[in-house]
């Protein structure tokens, strides 16, 4: 079978490779055409587009890009015609893939999606789009199945393949870690500012104002691996604080705490078991659109999934030197630490159990084989 699949951003990279691992587990014969990341390329099949070269951030940011966008596009349907696949494999990134979804069931390709574009969280008006163009939506957050309910869509929950990612990854050693990276024996507080450029400018000054404050603790900056050292040198060179490329996952195993960048990363540091304060500030105008447009009570998907705050949120003008200190503060106290630990227990539970990949991967391939 030909599968052409379409992932942006780093956590899109990291579920696309995990399903094209399980769809040739399924089917030794596929050919595999994708839009991803460095993860998906060391999988196998063809890389078309690196989701880098279309990392637009905010409204702002989008609307400046707005040609560019418009050309991969273009370029897109192009490239899905003349491969002509079985399926087209949707993961997040609604922007680009409902735009193409919409064109691909008008030229009678067949449409999954994998991870689902967070309408529950703003403009409930692109279900109906969703119904009409994708013939199966595979979703990873438990709330979601009776969100589509309402709108009369039926959705399949597959579990949350972050499970996955992080149970079977290899344990770290922490002594060969604190010494491959040249870290201290003092407990370690894990930064995690983000992915982007926009995010990381925003959000590292703020956290790095905390490091001479807690002199018992050593600031370790988690870097993503779309961006070079050279960014953040800017920003950490007045600061006795470590930086680690691209190992966010082992940091996380040996930190005490951590400062995240709502998002993914998230309920990764939740699921990891790691107290966390989430973190979010945007430029003004952005801020100001997506508090009309999106109507949840968090942003957060370890509250939203949980339904109650179970992690504090410093969003926008909260995001400041003096509250972020209170809440670390507050996440190196023992009492708070145990109680964050039974809600992340029961966070795990609610997420469903292991093999999320291969329940989506074995979904795809038997309606194709069945059809």
């Amino acid at each position: 079978m030909k599968y052409y699949i379409l992932a942006g951003e780093a956590s899109g990279d990291l579920h696309g490779s995990n399903l094209m691992k399980a769809l040739l587990k399924e089917d030794v014969n596929a050919d595999i055409r994708f839009w991803g990341g460095d993860l998906m390329q060391a999988v196998g099949g063809t890389l078309i587009k690196h989701y880098k070269e279309r990392a637009f951030m905010g409204f702002t940011e989008v609307i400046m890009n707005l040609s560019k966008i418009f050309k991969l596009i273009s370029f897109c349907k192009s490239d899905i015609k003349a491969f002509n696949p079985d399926v087209i494999v949707f993961i997040d990134n609604s922007g680009f893939n409902l735009r193409i979804a919409k064109w691909a069931k008008q030229h009678n390709f067949r449409t999954n999606y994998y991870i689902s574009p967070q309408v529950w969280a703003s403009r409930a008006s692109r279900v109906k789009a969703i119904k009409r163009d994708i013939d199966a939506m595979y979703v990873i957050l438990p709330f979601v199945k009776p969100f589509y309910k309402k709108y009369d869509y039926d959705v399949t929950f597959v579990g949350h393949p972050l499970i996955d990612a992080i149970s079977n990854r290899e344990q770290v050693d922490e002594f060969e870690f604190r010494k491959t990276y040249n870290l201290n024996d003092k407990p370690i507080i894990a930064l995690l500012p983000g992915s982007r450029k926009q995010e990381i400018t925003k959000m590292l000054s703020v956290m790095l104002s905390l490091v001479d404050d807690f002199p018992n603790y050593q600031f370790v900056i988690a870097g993503a691996p779309s961006q070079d050292y050279s960014f953040y040198e800017t920003f950490i060179k007045s600061y006795d604080v470590a930086f680690i490329s691209n190992k966010t996952y082992d940091l996380l195993s040996v930190s005490t705490a951590a400062l995240v960048t709502s998002g993914t990363a998230t309920l990764e540091t939740a699921l990891f078991k790691i107290p966390q304060v989430v973190c979010y500030k945007g430029s003004e105008i952005s801020y100001q659109i997506a508090k009309r447009i999106i109507t949840l009570k968090f942003i957060s998907l370890v509250n939203l999934v949980m339904d109650k705050e179970v992690v504090t949120e410093l969003i926008q003008g909260d995001f400041n030197k003096k509250r972020l200190h209170k809440e670390l503060d507050n996440i190196l106290n023992t009492d708070t630490r145990n109680k964050l630990f039974i809600d992340y227990y029961e966070l795990e539970n609610t997420l469903g159990g292991k093999g999320a990949s291969e329940k989506t991967a074995k979904l795809i391939y038997n309606s194709l084989s069945h059809n």
